[in-house]
């Protein structure tokens, strides 16, 4: 069972992110501050549920958080800014959004760069220990699935429909075969052999 928060007398706000090891698309976080005494046994790391559980569970967690909001960061932030500080950035774009301005933030990892204002607790794994942190980690994971599978109907070569672009198989030998895009983060190690830049 999921604990419910950390601080009982602050209003918390869980954070995760969705997308860090893609190879392609921007980086997704949410940041989600639930009821005190929130239940719900369904709710866990995102990783761990079905498609359908997480998006049927999107829908509850929308309907029953006290606040919550996505942050987004694209290819060219996060190749500028390497995709550490790039999925800090998209946590704190979430935190921006949020309607209620929380009192202590649950960071999903081990590390964070301090929120203005906002003292935060890291928990490694903590998607699957603190209901916050895994409503926020299904709602950084379905939005970031909708807007790749936005992406493949633009470059459906790529199968980023199937693998979200992450460093399948598939999505490397397209890599080879028809170059990168706009939405491919051109500081990752694409081709999975060392090569980072392309001549095509």
């Amino acid at each position: 069972m999921l604990l419910p928060y950390l601080h009982k007398d602050l209003i918390e706000a869980g954070c995760d992110e969705a997308g860090r090891g893609c190879l392609a698309g921007a980086v997704y976080a949410a940041a989600v501050i639930l009821p005190a005494d929130y239940r719900n046994e369904l709710l866990n790391d995102s990783k761990k549920l079905t498609e359908r559980q997480r998006y049927r569970l999107r829908e509850v967690i929308e309907r029953d958080a006290l606040a919550w909001a996505v942050g987004v960061v694209s290819p060219e932030e996060i190749d500028k800014i390497n995709i550490l500080n790039a999925s800090f950035l998209a946590m704190h774009r979430a935190v921006d959004q949020l309607s209620i301005r929380p009192q202590h933030l649950l960071i999903d990892g081990n590390r964070f760069n301090p929120y203005r204002g906002i003292p935060h607790t890291t928990v490694i794994k903590g998607d699957g220990k603190y209901l916050s942190i895994a409503a926020a980690s299904i709602l950084a994971k379905t939005y970031r699935d909708d807007y790749m599978n936005c992406l493949d109907k633009e470059y459906p070569m790529y199968d980023w429909k199937g693998n979200k672009g992450y460093p399948t198989k598939k999505h490397r030998e397209a890599i080879r075969l028809y170059g990168t895009t706009p939405y491919h983060r051109m500081t990752f190690n694409l081709l999975g052999d060392g090569q980072l830049s392309f001549d095509f």
